[in-house]
């Protein structure tokens, strides 16, 4: 980072930090502490409420500099909503239950349209659009289908964006490795099985890819390998390509998690004892296309990882989780997200005894066959929670190395360029 403008700008936030502080303590010295206290937004379809619809409305809203590792470059702040989401679901019987997801993601000042309907990227979509049945009278076994987010390869791929422990999913997404590649933003088209047996919970996907994938950058990574070989009939002239298959197997030593939605806790500070370990694959037969060689190659990951959330006394709460994931997209075939080689990640935070604060720190090395150094990501953030998760603001420092993806290629070294960047998140969710 630019040292001169990181000196300038930690005094800046320091004061500005500091001056919030004390005017939380004088106020909470001068009145009462407000009710910030609701209910879920839930509507009873029956007296006893076993038959309800439940909505989720959040938003998160984001300020961040321009990247601060480019030299001599002026100081710019971009205002974005990261996210604004509704989400509805209905279990309408003990047995069915039907879910819809809409919402918006990164709404930038470069992509607003002077009248909301000139253009695709501010217009509101579909994330999730589900039914489900349970199968056995137990929690067994339950099937479902649609636009969906049950994800295999690890805990983390399915991540709530509700409750993060860190500011938002790491980056790069090696966790969320097929967005925008195969998938409508995380989600596939298919169908899903999941089920929890005493302490352990499973979920397995077949999915169809989506058309309309990103492609290899050729001009940075020299490979002939594109990841559309299910756009591409074999030499028979035959589709080939068209099914994932992917799934996510976890034990919980103490407290169960509920499977009733995919969406994984990032932290349930301290309301929980969590330790979990699990093990995860995605699958794409066929999935490549070698474009020198007219042949298909398959897609193949897998991953363990293990998750651990718990008070450590009354009013702190301590969150770990580490993943491993090894990726295989073909040889030296690098991916938006991922490449494959294999990828480390870990976080930690603690929330402060006493104390609305939760620091943490994030480290991401991806060791990848089509890249001569590491791929590094480092996230230093603090938490500072108004109403748990419900409202929290979120301070990160965000820092990627050795990325050509992510900071582009420096012209005059013809190296990967770095990225640092100071961010700052909103986020209130009822």
């Amino acid at each position: 980072m630019n040292a001169k403008l990181l000196r300038q700008l930690l005094p800046l936030l320091a004061f500005c930090l500091g001056l919030s502080w004390n005017g939380l303590a004088q106020e909470n010295a001068e009145k009462p502490e407000a009710d910030h206290s609701y209910k879920p937004l839930t509507l009873k379809l029956s007296e006893d409420g076993k038959k309800y619809v439940r909505f989720i409305i959040w938003h998160q809203q984001w300020i961040q500099t321009n990247n601060l590792a480019i030299d001599n470059a002026p100081l710019q702040l971009t205002h974005l909503a990261r996210r604004s989401r509704f989400l509805a679901y209905a279990q309408v019987s003990p047995r069915f239950l039907i879910l819809t997801h809409f919402g918006l993601n990164n709404l930038t000042p470069d992509n607003l349209t002077s009248l909301g309907n000139n253009g695709d990227s501010p217009q509101l979509f579909l994330h999730d659009a589900w039914t489900e049945f349970k199968v056995s009278n137990d929690e067994a076994l339950y099937i479902g289908g649609g636009l969906h987010y049950w994800k295999g390869l690890t805990r983390l791929a399915s991540q709530s964006t509700l409750n993060f422990m860190t500011l938002d999913q790491a980056r790069p997404f090696i966790h969320w490795h097929s967005l925008a590649v195969t998938d409508q933003f995380a989600r596939h088209l298919g169908i899903y099985a999941k089920g929890q047996i005493d302490k352990l919970d499973y979920r397995l996907a077949i999915n169809n890819p989506g058309a309309n994938g990103l492609q290899n950058d050729r001009s940075i990574l020299g490979s002939d390998l594109a990841y559309d070989g299910f756009l591409q009939p074999d030499k028979d002239g035959d589709p080939v390509g068209n099914t994932i298959y992917e799934g996510y197997f976890r034990y919980n030593f103490w407290d169960a998690e509920s499977i009733k939605l995919p969406y994984n806790v990032g932290s349930y500070l301290g309301a929980k004892k969590i330790f979990a370990i699990g093990a995860g694959f995605f699958a794409h037969p066929n999935g490549m296309y070698n474009n020198a060689t007219g042949e298909h190659e398959n897609v193949a990951h897998f991953a363990v990882d293990a998750f651990l959330d718990m008070p450590l006394t009354s009013d702190d709460c301590l969150n770990f989780y580490a993943s491993f994931i090894n990726f295989n997209y073909g040889a030296n075939y690098v991916s938006r997200w991922a490449g494959t080689g294999t990828a480390l990640y870990g976080h930690v935070g603690y929330k402060l005894p006493a104390s609305r604060f939760m620091p943490y720190v994030a480290l991401q090395s991806g060791n990848y066959d089509g890249f001569e150094d590491n791929v590094l990501g480092l996230d230093l953030g603090v938490n500072y929670f108004i109403l748990g998760h419900s409202a929290k603001l979120t301070l990160e420092y965000h820092m990627i190395n050795n990325d050509p993806r992510e900071g582009g290629v420096d012209p005059e070294t013809g190296e990967a360029r770095d990225v640092q960047q100071l961010r700052l998140q909103a986020h209130i969710f009822l």
